[in-house]
């Protein structure tokens, strides 16, 4: 045995940490599925003509500048936010899709985060560009890069959703058996 005895975790309680990490997951999945679905649904609701749009839209304006000459448009309406946060968005939302095809749902252990800031360095560098009159950035050079950063960030997310839900279990179960 390679394990100290105190590392040990029992089989049923490794199954339910296991399923436990996948109903974290699927709900992160879902709140994010409803983010981006209401960036997406915005303008076409717009387009439509439906009042809904209009709160949606003062939603995403407390967290992105909404430029129109920065955001992909769906329709005659743009997206309710720009195209580099509509990119970290559907990044997160595809990261977190693809997540447990290349790592353990149940691993909490966080890769090393010069990955996380590593994924900074195209956004970065697109930025940079721009600023500088180098190069003017574009639709799809602000997408891409933000997709790169919220597929990175996927990764940190899972482990620390799957690890709070995991304290917030044990901590139940502790205080039941103190009680009980």
């Amino acid at each position: 045995m390679t394990e100290a005895a105190e590392n040990y975790i029992p089989i049923d309680l490794a199954k339910h940490f296991r399923s436990q990490a996948f109903r974290a997951w699927g709900f992160t999945m879902a709140v994010v599925a409803v983010w981006v679905g209401a960036i997406v649904f915005a303008p076409a609701a717009g387009d439509l003509g439906w009042g809904v749009a209009a709160p949606i839209y003062g939603f995403f304006s407390y967290i992105c500048h909404q430029l129109p000459e920065r955001s992909m448009h769906l329709g005659t309406h743009q997206m309710a936010v720009c195209s580099r946060c509509f990119g970290v968005y559907f990044g997160l939302l595809a990261g977190l899709a693809v997540y447990p095809l290349w790592r353990k749902i149940d691993d909490i252990e966080p890769l090393p985060r010069f990955w996380l800031f590593l994924s900074l360095v195209p956004i970065g560098i697109d930025w940079s560009l721009t600023v500088f009159g180098i190069w003017e950035n574009t639709h799809v050079s602000r997408f891409i890069t933000g997709l790169m950063l919220g597929v990175a960030c996927a990764t940190y997310i899972v482990p620390a959703v799957v690890e709070i839900r995991r304290n917030m279990s044990l901590r139940r179960r502790a205080e039941a058996h103190y009680r009980g």
